[in-house]
């Protein structure tokens, strides 16, 4: 492939996805990596892309590019992420074997549970510490700390999840739409929620109406993948309701 038909490729693909990585443009386009850095300077100095660690995203739309510390998320659309956790804490029965993402809207599903009896694997330290002071059952798998979010991430991790299989489950997300599905912005991080969720039989992703029609660099589930629970759909998404996943919390 030419130069610029590579440069016009890569410009189409960012275009019509929102974001993408520098390994997803290498399997695009059977380019090696240099060459698609090279590549994405060049688009992003010409005005064609905004350039981003790991990959690039397009001009135009609603994207999250990386994630916010813990401690500054914790109060965001917080009414919002307590209503839809009262109502996921409930689903949880003594008999479920629970895996809990890290974030803020799990943070919040943490706070609400009441059920003891169950037993718990979550990858975030703050919950696994606010787990055991209710008196649960917790687990932890091994793996790397990753300072932002306060959660382990790596091959130890998502090995670790790999032997367990979870009746029950609940992940944050950055974005959701039906095109790309559950999104977040790291890979170490989306590989561990990709496992997690795939190992769980009744997954849940919890979503306060914010993270409707975003979308960030790496799809961990498509949507159709899980069952959503949320404070509203946005008029502007209100078609997704075909998928017949969407529960609905009415904030107080």
């Amino acid at each position: 492939m030419l130069a610029e038909e590579r440069l016009a490729r890569i410009t189409d693909l960012v275009n019509k996805r929102g974001a993408i990585s520098v390994v997803q443009l290498m399997y695009e386009l059977d380019a090696s990596e240099s060459t698609i850095r090279r590549d994405l300077r060049k688009l992003d100095r010409m005005g064609k892309l905004n350039k981003v660690h790991g990959g690039a995203t397009s001009l135009h739309g609603d994207y999250v590019i990386v994630d916010q510390p813990f401690a500054g998320r914790q109060t965001l659309h917080i009414e919002k992420k307590r209503a839809i956790a009262t109502y996921a804490a409930r689903l949880i029965t003594p008999d479920d074997f629970v895996f809990i993402d890290g974030g803020t809207t799990t943070e919040c599903l943490v706070e609400a549970i009441s059920e003891t009896r169950a037993i718990y694997l979550t990858n975030s330290l703050p919950h696994a510490q606010h787990l055991l002071a209710k008196g649960c059952r917790t687990l932890l798998p091994g793996g790397e700390i990753k300072p932002v979010t306060e959660v382990l991430v790596g091959a130890e991790t998502v090995n670790a999840i790999r032997r367990y299989h979870f009746t029950l489950g609940f992940w944050g997300t950055n974005g959701a739409d039906l095109e790309s599905g559950f999104t977040t912005p790291e890979f170490s991080e989306a590989a561990v929620k990709q496992m997690s969720l795939e190992h769980t039989m009744r997954p849940y992703v919890l979503c306060d109406s914010s993270k409707f029609d975003k979308r960030s660099l790496i799809t961990f589930a498509d949507f159709s993948d899980a069952k959503v629970i949320t404070d509203r759909l946005p008029e502007e998404v209100r078609s997704i309701r075909s998928v017949g996943n969407i529960e609905e919390v009415v904030a107080g």
